[in-house]
């Protein structure tokens, strides 16, 4: 049995495939179209998913009847786009086996239940819409996802956010992450403002006003700085709140939380103070409904392949080509093995560097054109994390979590103005190549950690292919290794 889940017409499309009970395929549209956050799946996708055989069944990951109606609730007819058939959209690419569709948070739910390996689990989705739904509680057990309450649109944590993107210079649905960063350059003088003008309440969160169409020239004298920092603050006030409200409410201490919000890895890191155990799901904005789609129509647990589940490119992992680059040229851009399934470069498609370097931070963000306040993230061998790092947690293999490093003055490629830096360890049952090419570095430098960046520039999805891996060496002059 081959089952498909697809996420696609709104933002971020993807494709994820189910094959005899086992996770075999996940892959965003944007990595072969070169368009970023490309809402529309292609060829290449659909061929690559059509290799593992064709599809018994295809899972929509949302309501499309609901998400019309919402439209016209929210004039965004009037505006925007009109959603069109699922069913048609996939016919007209050929697929016409049995098609279903879901509710998107409940996509979100099952994405992140079925790949977390608890027995129970409390599970929170929060993002910015999903039909009517903005935020969700479920209660995981027996293998059975209970919907407990949710929050319901116009009120929206997701929204607000992504309406200060757009105040704070940046692109809304898109740049939030820039926005996270951007906050630790600025102070949150402006939050109490802001949960005036537009909060009614915080515990039980309502909101004042409709923030879909953005929030005009807000504050206009106001520096996004502290634009960005205050609604970061809202925003991780926000999360710890409503995931504890919700662990009162089920009595269970395990938590799985899913949705765009989930990749706020600053908000993140407090979570790890108020459970017992946290699982995001590495791929837990829109693109990984698609997984989440799919598992809606099995409804039982996966065991987990990890974030490796895209595009392969067949080489072993080249350790020492990448230490020799390092070693010469401090930086060395690496496609090798299967790409990683989410918005983070782990290894397989990933620009490295030297990070004990003052000068490389600039060079990277130069090469790609990225703005200088944004932070890199150190990859680190998993047994060392706490020597160099303070964390709450044992592991954070997919830069879910921030902490702030012991020793900033010899790594200042990877420390952000405030101090921290956004982690990923490997451990020894994550990426053979990765790992090995880090002990590698360690027993060569004395330094068990690399910077580790997407094999991109700003506004262009990551390298896929071998072919995109040639282009980007000829492109922007940095020797990329498969």
């Amino acid at each position: 049995m081959i089952i498909w889940g697809i996420s696609a017409l709104f933002h971020d499309a993807g494709v994820s495939v189910i094959k005899d009970d086992q996770i075999v395929f996940g892959a965003h549209a944007e990595r072969y179209s070169g368009v970023k956050h490309d809402d529309k799946l292609n060829q290449g996708i659909l061929d690559e998913a059509m290799s593992y055989g064709n599809p018994d069944h295809v899972v929509w990951y949302e309501n499309p009847w609901k998400k019309r109606l919402r439209q016209i609730v929210s004039t965004e007819v009037l505006y925007g786009k009109w959603y069109p058939n699922p069913k048609k959209y996939l016919q007209e690419w050929g697929i016409r086996c049995p098609i279903t569709c879901t509710d998107h948070h409940y996509s979100h739910a099952c994405a992140g239940a079925y790949t977390s390996q608890f027995a129970e689990a409390t599970v929170i989705v929060i993002d910015a819409i999903g039909e009517f739904t903005t935020c969700s509680v479920w209660k995981y057990q027996n293998n059975l996802l209970e919907k407990c309450y949710t929050t319901r649109y116009p009120t929206s944590m997701g929204l607000l956010y992504s309406a200060f993107t757009e105040r704070c210079g940046l692109k809304p649905m898109d740049e939030e992450y820039i926005t996270m960063g951007m906050a630790a350059w600025g102070k949150p003088i402006y939050a109490d403002k802001i949960k005036r003008d537009f909060i009614k309440s915080m515990h039980p969160f309502r909101m004042k006003r409709n923030v879909h169409k953005g929030i005009n020239n807000y504050i206009p004298e106001a520096n996004p700085m502290n634009l960005a920092a205050s609604i970061q603050q809202i925003a991780e006030e926000f999360v710890v709140k409503y995931v504890s409200e919700a662990i009162a409410h089920t009595g269970i201490n395990n938590v799985v939380y899913q949705g765009g919000v989930a990749l706020n890895c600053v908000a993140n890191s407090q979570l790890l103070n108020i459970c017992d155990d946290l699982w995001i799901m590495p791929n837990p904005g829109d693109c990984g409904n698609s997984l989440g789609a799919a598992l809606t129509h099995v409804q039982k647990p996966m065991i987990w392949p990890g974030p490796y589940i895209g595009t392969d490119i067949d080489y072993p992992y080249p350790v020492d080509a990448c230490i020799t680059e390092l070693s010469t040229n401090k930086m060395v851009g690496v496609a090798s093995g299967r790409a990683e399934f989410g918005p983070r470069a782990l290894g397989h498609r990933s620009l490295l560097a030297d990070p004990r370097g003052p000068e490389i931070k600039d060079t990277v963000n130069e090469i790609k054109r990225r703005q200088k306040f944004r932070p890199f993230a150190p990859a680190i061998l998993e047994e060392h994390l706490h020597e160099y790092f303070e964390l709450p947690a044992d592991q954070s293999p997919y830069m879910q979590f921030v902490g702030h490093c012991k020793r900033p003055n010899e790594f200042p490629a990877i420390i952000h103005v405030d101090g921290s830096s956004r982690i990923q360890t490997v451990g020894k049952s994550d990426s053979p190549g990765f790992r090995a090419l880090l002990e590698a570095w360690y027993a060569k430098t004395g330094c068990p950690m690399l910077l580790n960046t997407s094999l991109n520039i700003r506004g262009k999805p990551m390298v896929n292919t071998r072919e995109d891996a040639d282009h980007f060496q000829k492109e922007y002059g940095v020797k990329v290794v498969s």
